[in-house]
């Protein structure tokens, strides 16, 4: 714990002297950067000579780099003894990874993910998305997908929230704000990136230091979280999001055949049924839901079961025949192949990787 904490501390140190000497803070406005300073909340005590050092050296007065830093503190703080930490907040997780994490086939829930200090790419079908500090990644639908950390070390290690979406409250607050600029021809997937602001980094801030004051959980997340999801709905990384909740868009409709795939992964596919679902023809019924989560019907389909099998060999210990099996293969043959293409190597080769290394970080996403 000690040599956590240590280390904690130094990546801590590290972000401040690299967040101070980006820009100096104004002769004027000393007491501003002063002030910011004190309202960092850190990991461990940090000593006085150190506070002299920062006072006297380079320090930034941009508020969007104080929001920021701030949220990389406390997500610091929180994950000195882990590396996933789901919270006493519903529906929020924040993560630290002190170096990169290789390629994980994952499943997305609806969530919005924002990046305090690092990068990650995802990988949605034939789409690639690079986020770090600067954007905020929007899944608005359950998608299979590879996610990849790509920026981070021992002192600079990638830390980020998760929260996932109230649908419910998206709904009501596509009710009562003014929608009529959405786009119903936009091209974009399921998932989309968008710029993370001064304003979102503070909110996050303020929703997690909810957790130093846990009464105030239950009523204050609900209305901080409703406020970052109106953030993102207006922002232009919404506009898919308001079109898959909106009823009666072709986003919507197709959103109900994902949700029906995901429920029913196990029974067999037949393109005809799912298009009298959403209520099209089965070309358009191809071409949207290809547009939304850059794959086929049957595609998704089988990621869904091949997601299934890894979660059951390794939580549940089958072996890959009963698997294979379980999420409705017929030959085993065919489950190790299409097994092997999606995750880079056999079943029980991957299984025991994951069982040797951490597979914490496979599971946290997956049920993220």
């Amino acid at each position: 714990m000690n040599g956590l904490r240590t280390a904690a501390r130094a990546s801590t140190l590290a972000i401040i002297f690299r967040e101070y000497h980006r820009s100096r803070c104004p002769a004027k406005k000393p007491l501003n950067c002063l002030k910011f300073l004190n309202s960092v909340k850190f990991p461990v005590p940090i000593h006085s000579e150190e506070l002299a050092i920062w006072k006297t050296s380079a320090m930034p007065d941009s508020l969007g780099h104080n929001s920021r830093l701030r949220l990389a503190a406390r997500i610091l703080e929180l994950t000195a003894d882990t590396e996933v930490l789901p919270t006493a907040i519903p529906n929020v997780t924040v993560f630290r990874r002190p170096g990169p994490v290789a390629p994980q086939a994952v499943i997305y829930e609806p969530s919005l993910a924002i990046i305090a200090q690092g990068g990650k790419r995802t990988i949605v079908g034939n789409e690639t998305y690079i986020h770090d500090d600067t954007h905020f990644l929007l899944t608005a639908i359950d998608l299979p997908t590879i996610v990849e950390v790509i920026n981070a070390t021992e002192e600079m290690p990638y830390l980020s929230i998760l929260l996932k979406l109230d649908l419910r409250v998206v709904r009501e607050l596509i009710t009562e704000i003014d929608m009529l600029d959405v786009d119903p021809t936009s091209q974009s997937t399921g998932t989309a990136i968008g710029p993370s602001t001064e304003t979102l980094f503070e909110d996050a801030v303020r929703l997690l230091d909810l957790l130093d004051e846990s009464k105030d959980i239950p009523i204050m997340s609900r209305i901080i979280m409703r406020g970052m999801f109106y953030r993102v709905l207006t922002s232009p990384a919404g506009a898919r999001l308001r079109q898959i909740v909106h009823a009666g868009t072709q986003s919507n409709r197709i959103a109900k055949v994902v949700n029906w795939l995901r429920e029913n992964y196990l029974q067999p596919l037949r393109i005809e049924d799912l298009a009298a679902m959403a209520n099209m023809g089965v070309s358009t019924l191809h071409h949207h839901f290809r547009l939304l989560t850059a794959m086929s019907p049957l595609q998704y389909q089988k990621q869904l079961r091949l997601h299934e099998a890894r979660r059951l060999m390794l939580n549940d210990g089958l072996d890959t025949k009963s698997a294979a099996v379980r999420v409705g293969y017929e030959s085993t043959t065919q489950f190790n192949r299409e097994y092997r293409r999606q995750f880079g190597a056999p079943p029980m080769t991957d299984i025991r990787a994951l069982r040797n290394g951490d597979p914490s970080w496979t599971l946290a996403v997956i049920r993220n």
